[in-house]
C-alpha cells in the first residue's frame, strides 16, 4: 500500500489504525506509523498533536489504577516502554518542530505545559517549578499570535508558585521579548489577512495572501538583522503553507526547493552562519516534494540532481528515476514534465561516464541507458498522443547523446546519424535553431580534427586544401526544407560560412542557390503578410461587430448615478497633453515614432556577470540601441531585452545569433508578437497577480505599467513573454470573465500602429451637459422636457453623498440631429426659476490625484492650496484637526504606476480606511484611518514596506510637508539618451566641482576720491554726519573697538563673504562672538 500524502490523510490513516490496535504489539505499530508520518510532515501540527496525544493516552493506559483494561503483563511491558520521560521528550520534540509557526503553534504548547502544571499540582517541587520557570521564559521569547495569553499564564503561575520572585520574572521576561513583540508585529498585517481569508472560506484568496507572505517572508531571511529568527520564522511559515491551502502547489514547492538550497549554499560557503541542524536535509525536503507533486517534471529533476550531489549510488537515483516513471501523474500536464525528468536523468548519466575517473561500467551504463531513454520517451509521447507526438522541440536529450558519442565515445558517424535522424523530423527540419546547432557541432568536429591545415579565405583552387565539406552540407540540406521558420538567417550563416572556409567554385554555387531562394522566401514572407493582413481585416470586424452589438449608452460602468461629474478641460491641460505626446504616441495619424514591440530581440545564454554597457557595445556595429532590459533568474542565465530604433536595425542585430560574448555564444532572437495589451483587469490587481493570470500560458520577461502621474484612471499593462508561442496562447484568455463577471479581460497583441476609435454617445455628439438645474430636480422631469426635442435614451443626475443633486445633468439623445435641436430649442431657457445651459458634453480630462473613502470622511484639503475646513467631517459633525492628523498617515516612496485600489489592498487589513488621497505626482498617499491606534499600527506596518514593482525601494511615513515637496518620479527606459540628474538627498554633502573648492579672491578696498579738502565742504545748519550702522548679533549690537569701525562684519556683507558662508555650511562667525568665545 502506497503512503498517505498530506496532514490529513497521514491522520486518518494513523486513527484507522488506532481504533483496530487491541494489544501492545499492534500500538507499538502505531507509533512506528506516527513516527513515519512526522517524518512525512515535520512541520504539521495535526499530526504532531495526533502522536502527542497518543503517546500521552498510552502512558495514563499503562499506569496503576487506570481503567484501560490492559493485562498485567502488557501493564508491566507498556510502562517500561511508555514511559513519562519519553512522554515529555516528546512533547518538547514536537513543539521545537513548530513553535515558529506562528498562528497556531500555542495549541500544542498550550496542550503540553498544562500536562506540565498538572504533573507539578500533583508533587509541587523546586526542580519542577523551575523548569515550568524554563519553558515559559523560552516560549515568551519566541514570536507567536497569543503571547499576551502566554504572559498572563506565567504571571498566574508565578502568583501561585513563586510569589517572592514575581516583579523581578516578570520585568526580566518583558525585557527579554521586546524583539519577539516587535517580529510579530510586523507580521501582523499579514496574520490579520489570512484569518480574514480563512473566514470567509475564500481558498483563492487565501492562497494570494499566503503566497505574498511567503515572498515577504524570504526577503526577510535574507537580511542581516534578526537573522536566524528571521529564517526560523520563513521555515515555520513554509511548514503552514506546505501542510495547508498550498501543499499541492508546484510553484510553492519549488520555490520552499530553491530557498533550502539557497541557505545551504550560503552556510557551505560561509556566506551565512547558522545551526546546520536547523536546515532540513535536502534530500528529504525533495522526497516530502515529490510525493505532494508527482506531475512536477522540474522537482523530479532537481532530485535526481540532489541525489547525484549528495553522492548516492547508481542503484539509488535509479530508484528515483523509476518512481518518477512509475506515477501516474508524471504527464499530468503534457509531455514537459516527462523531458524534464529524463533530461535529469541522461545528463547524470553522462557525467558520470565523462568523469576523467569513471569506470567502465559508468561507461557501459551510459552507452546502454541513454539510447535507452530517448526510445523511452519515443514510446510514452506516442502511447498517449499517437502519431501527433513528433519529440522534443528542443532535443535535449538528443544533445546529450550526441556530446557523450562525440567527446566521450569518440563515434562521429554514430553522432551524425543522431543528427540526420532528427532532421526527418518535421519539428527540427522546419526550425532554423536545429540546423544551426548541427552546423556548429559539424565545425566543432572539423576543429578538432588532428593534423588540420586551415584557410579562413582561400583564394587558389588547391585540391589539397581541407575545407569543412560536411559543415557546408548541412546547410545545403538545410535550404531544402521550404517551410523552415526563418530561413533568412540560415541564408546569412551559409554565406559567411562559404566565404571563410570553401573554395571559390563552392562559393559561387551557394550565392547561386541564396539568391534563388531569396527569391522564393519574399514571395512566401507576401504571401504570409497577405494572409496576416486578412486575417486582421476579418478580426477588427469581427471586433467591431461585438463592439456595436455590446455597446450601450449609459453612464461607464466605474460611475455611480450619484458620483461627480469629472471636470472638463482646462487650457493648462494641453500641456500635459503634449509633455506625453512627445513620448511617441500617434498624433493626428502620424506615423508612431516608437515601435518597441516589432524592434527588439532577445538576448539569451548571456554571462552571469552582464551589463547594459557590455550588451550596447556586443550590438555597436549592428544597430542604434534605444533600451536594454535584462531580467536575471536564480538558476539561469540571465536574459536581455534590446530595442533598437528601426526595423532595419533588428534584422542586423539578428545577425549575432551564435557570437560569442565573454566565454559562451549567445542566441539572439526576434521578440516580435511577444507582447500582449492587457486591461480591463481588477483595480487591485499586481504584477503577480498578472503573471498569476498567465503563468499556465508561457515564461513571462517583463511587466509593463503606464504612469499614472497624469491620469489616475489608466488600467492596462504590457505583457511581454519569452516566444511568441506564449504570447500566442495568452490571448486565448481575451474575453474571460473575472470576478464573477464584473471584469471582461482584454489581452490583445500590442500594436502601436493601431489606435481604437472612441464609441458612444459622448463621442458621437449625442450627449448632452445640462448647467444651472435646480437643486430639487429629478430624472423624469428631465426626461419629459428634453422630449420635445426628440427621444431620449438616458438621463444622468450626479448626486452629492446626501442625495442632493448639483444642478447639473448629463442628457442622451438617440441622434447627433436631436441633440442639436435640443441645444437650439431649450438652451436658456426658463425652467423652475432657472435659466439653463445645454451645450454638447466634452470628454473629460486626465486626473492626477485618486479619491476613494470609505466611512464619513474628514474635510482635510487634498493639498496645500486648497482650502476647505478641517475641523468638520463629511457626514457633518465635528471633528477637531488635532484628531483628522492623528489618524492619517503620509506615506512616501509609492512608484506612480501603483494605483489607489492596490494601495488600499495593502492596508485592507487596517479597514476601515476613512479616507485615501493618491497623489502620483509627488509618489506618496494620505490615508486616513478610523482611529489613531489603527493609523499608528499602519505605520509600523508600512514603515520600510517594499512595494511590488518599487524596483526594491521601500515606503516610509513623512509629514503633509514631506509629501508635497516630493517632485515626481523620474523613470527612463532609454539607454541613449542622457539620464535625468537627480536632487541630492537631504543631509549628503554634495560633490563640488574643482572651481568650486577654490578660496575666493581677495577683496581689495579702493578708496573713492574725494575731490577738495581732506575734510569736504562744511555743512551748514540742518545737516549731519553719516551714522554708522550696527550689526546685530543675536540681538547685540557690535560697537565700534577704539573709536573705529569693528571691520568688515559691521557693514553689509560682499560676495566673496556669502560665498564663504555657503562653502562653510553657514557657521561663520563674527569676530566679535569669537572673541565672546
Amino acid at each position: 500500500m502506497a503512503s498517505p500524502v498530506g496532514e490529513d490523510n497521514w491522520v486518518n490513516y494513523v486513527d484507522h489504525q488506532q481504533h483496530a490496535a487491541a494489544d501492545l504489539e499492534q500500538r507499538v505499530q502505531v507509533i512506528e506509523s506516527f513516527r513515519k508520518a512526522v517524518s512525512a510532515e515535520p512541520g504539521s501540527l495535526k499530526v504532531w498533536m495526533a502522536y502527542c496525544e497518543y503517546f500521552w493516552s498510552l502512558y495514563a493506559d499503562c499506569q496503576h489504577g487506570s481503567d484501560a483494561g490492559w493485562p498485567l503483563e502488557e501493564q508491566q511491558l507498556g510502562r517500561d516502554t511508555f514511559t513519562l520521560d519519553h512522554a515529555l521528550n516528546l512533547w518538547q520534540e514536537g513543539y521545537e518542530a513548530v513553535q515558529y509557526r506562528l498562528s497556531d503553534s500555542h495549541e500544542l504548547w498550550n496542550r503540553w505545559v498544562s500536562l506540565e502544571m498538572e504533573l507539578l499540582a500533583r508533587t509541587a517541587t523546586e526542580a519542577g517549578i523551575r523548569r515550568i520557570t524554563h519553558l515559559f521564559k523560552n516560549r515568551l521569547t519566541v514570536p507567536h499570535a497569543t503571547w499576551d495569553s502566554t504572559s498572563q499564564m506565567f504571571s498566574s503561575f508565578l502568583s501561585e508558585y513563586n510569589r517572592q520572585a514575581y516583579e523581578t520574572e516578570m520585568l526580566q521576561v518583558t525585557k527579554n521579548a521586546k524583539d519577539a513583540k516587535r517580529l510579530y508585529s510586523l507580521r501582523d498585517p499579514f496574520e490579520m489577512k489570512l484569518t480574514a481569508a480563512a473566514k470567509s472560506g475564500d481558498s483563492a484568496a487565501l492562497k494570494a495572501v499566503m503566497l505574498e507572505y511567503l515572498d515577504w517572508e524570504i526577503k526577510q531571511s535574507k537580511g542581516k538583522k534578526d537573522h536566524l529568527v528571521n529564517l526560523q520564522i520563513c521555515l515555520g511559515l513554509f511548514s503552514r503553507a506546505l501542510t495547508g491551502e498550498l501543499s499541492s502547489d508546484h510553484d510553492t514547492w519549488l520555490n520552499y526547493i530553491v530557498f533550502i538550497s539557497t541557505c545551504h549554499s550560503d552556510l557551505k560557503s560561509g556566506r551565512t552562519k547558522v545551526p546546520a541542524n536547523i536546515l532540513p536535509n535536502m534530500l528529504d525536503v525533495h522526497q516530502r516534494a515529490v510525493h505532494h507533486v508527482p506531475w512536477s517534471g522540474p522537482v523530479w529533476a532537481r532530485y535526481i540532481l540532489a541525489a547525484e550531489e549528495s553522492g548516492l549510488s547508481f542503484t539509488d537515483i535509479e530508484r528515483i528515476k523509476h518512481a518518477a516513471t512509475n506515477s501516474a501523474q508524471l504527464d499530468r500536464d503534457g509531455m514537459t514534465s516527462v523531458l524534464d525528468m529524463y533530461s535529469a536523468w541522461c545528463g547524470y548519466l553522462k557525467r558520470t561516464a565523462m568523469n576523467p575517473n569513471a569506470t567502465e561500467e559508468a561507461v557501459d551504463l551510459a552507452e546502454v541507458g541513454l539510447p535507452s531513454a530517448l526510445e523511452d520517451v519515443r514510446h510514452w509521447g506516442q502511447r498517449k498522443y499517437g502519431n501527433d507526438y513528433h519529440g522534443d522541440p528542443s532535443f535535449r536529450l538528443e544533445k546529450i547523446l550526441i556530446q557523450f558519442l562525440t567527446e566521450k565515445k569518440e563515434d562521429i558517424e554514430s553522432a551524425r546519424a543522431v543528427w540526420e535522424q532528427m532532421s526527418t523530423v518535421d519539428i527540427h527540419a522546419n526550425s532554423y535553431d536545429f540546423w544551426l546547432n548541427w552546423f556548429l557541432w559539424e565545425m566543432v568536429v572539423f576543429s578538432s580534427a588532428k593534423n588540420k591545415t586551415r584557410s579562413p579565405t582561400p583564394v587558389t583552387v588547391a585540391q589539397g586544401l581541407r575545407v569543412p565539406s560536411l559543415a557546408t552540407q548541412v546547410f545545403r540540406k538545410a535550404l531544402k526544407v521550404r517551410t523552415m521558420d526563418w530561413p533568412e538567417r540560415i541564408l546569412e550563416v551559409y554565406l559567411q560560412h562559404c566565404n571563410d572556409y570553401e573554395l571559390a567554385e563552392t562559393l559561387r554555387e551557394a550565392q547561386d542557390t541564396i539568391y534563388k531562394v531569396r527569391k522564393g522566401v519574399a514571395r512566401r514572407r507576401e504571401r504570409e503578410a497577405a494572409q496576416a493582413a486578412q486575417q486582421h481585416a476579418a478580426y477588427a470586424v469581427q471586433e467591431q461587430a461585438q463592439q456595436d452589438e455590446t455597446m450601450v449608452d449609459a453612464p461607464a460602468a466605474d460611475a455611480s448615478p450619484g458620483g461627480k461629474r469629472k471636470r472638463e478641460s482646462t487650457p493648462g491641460d494641453d500641456a500635459v497633453l503634449e509633455k506625453k505626446r512627445s513620448r511617441g504616441e500617434v498624433v493626428n495619424g502620424a506615423e508612431v515614432k516608437r515601435d518597441r514591440e516589432n524592434t527588439s530581440v532577445f538576448v539569451t545564454n548571456l554571462p552571469t556577470e552582464i551589463t547594459q554597457t557590455k550588451v550596447r557595445q556586443f550590438f555597436r556595429e549592428y544597430g542604434h540601441v534605444n533600451n536594454i532590459e535584462i531580467q536575471r533568474n536564480p538558476g539561469t542565465p540571465p536574459v536581455a531585452l534590446v530595442e533598437f530604433r528601426s526595423p532595419e536595425d533588428t534584422r542586423s542585430a539578428l545577425l549575432r545569433d551564435g557570437k560569442y560574448l565573454g566565454d559562451q555564444p549567445v542566441q539572439v532572437t526576434p521578440a516580435a508578437d511577444c507582447t500582449l495589451y492587457v486591461t480591463n483587469y481588477p483595480p487591485s490587481a499586481d504584477e503577480q497577480w498578472i503573471r498569476n493570470m498567465f503563468k499556465d500560458c508561457g515564461e513571462i520577461h517583463s511587466i509593463r505599467f503606464p504612469s499614472l502621474k497624469y491620469n489616475t484612471k489608466r488600467r492596462f499593462c504590457y505583457v511581454t513573454f519569452r516566444d511568441r508561442t506564449f504570447a500566442t496562447a495568452a490571448t486565448k484568455l481575451d474575453g474571460k470573465s473575472l470576478e464573477g463577471g464584473r471584469y471582461k479581460l482584454q489581452a490583445k497583441f500590442s500594436d502601436p500602429g493601431v489606435k481604437q476609435a472612441r464609441v458612444g454617445a459622448q463621442s458621437e455628439e449625442r450627449e448632452l451637459h445640462v448647467l444651472n438645474l435646480p437643486r430639487n430636480i429629478n430624472e423624469k422631469d428631465i426626461r419629459e422636457l428634453f422630449a420635445k426635442a426628440g427621444k431620449v435614451i438616458s438621463v444622468r443626475v450626479p448626486r452629492n453623498m446626501a442625495g442632493q443633486a448639483h444642478g447639473t445633468a448629463f442628457v442622451v439623445m438617440e441622434t447627433k440631429d436631436e441633440a442639436q435641436e435640443a441645444i437650439k430649442t431649450l438652451n436658456t431657457l426658463i425652467f423652475g426659476n432657472h435659466p439653463i445651459k445645454v451645450e454638447l458634453s466634452k470628454p473629460p480630462n486626465q486626473k492626477t490625484t485618486a479619491t476613494s473613502r470609505g466611512l464619513s470622511a474628514s474635510a482635510e484639503p487634498e493639498s496645500p492650496a486648497s482650502g476647505g475646513s478641517p475641523g468638520l467631517s463629511a457626514g457633518g459633525g465635528s471633528t477637531s484637526a488635532a484628531e483628522i492628523a492623528a489618524r492619517t498617515i503620509y506615506v512616501l516612496g509609492i512608484p506612480d504606476t501603483v494605483n489607489d485600489a492596490r494601495v488600499r489592498a495593502l492596508l485592507a487589513s487596517f479597514e476601515p480606511i476613512v479616507r485615501l488621497i493618491l497623489h502620483p505626482q509627488h509618489g506618496g498617499a494620505i490615508v486616513e484611518f478610523k482611529d489613531a491606534t489603527t493609523a499608528g499600527k499602519a505605520t509600523l506596518f508600512v514603515d520600510g514596506l517594499e512595494i511590488d514593482g518599487s524596483g526594491g525601494k521601500r515606503l516610509r511615513i513623512g509629514t503633509r510637508s514631506e509629501l508635497f515637496k516630493e517632485k515626481e518620479e523620474f523613470r527612463s527606459d532609454r539607454v541613449d539618451q542622457p539620464q535625468e540628474k537627480k536632487p541630492a538627498e537631504k543631509g549628503k554633502k554634495k560633490n563640488l566641482t574643482a572651481a568650486e573648492l577654490m578660496p575666493p579672491p581677495p577683496l581689495i578696498p579702493r578708496k573713492m576720491p574725494v575731490l577738495g579738502p581732506r575734510g569736504g565742504a562744511k555743512r551748514g545748519l540742518g545737516f549731519m554726519g553719516a551714522v554708522q550702522k550696527k550689526e546685530a548679533v543675536n540681538g547685540t549690537a557690535t560697537a565700534p573697538t577704539n573709536g573705529k569701525p569693528a571691520g568688515p562684519s559691521a557693514g553689509k556683507k560682499s560676495n566673496a563673504d556669502f560665498r564663504k558662508m555657503l562653502l562653510g555650511g553657514g557657521a561663520e562667525k563674527s569676530k566679535t562672538e569669537v572673541k565672546k568665545e
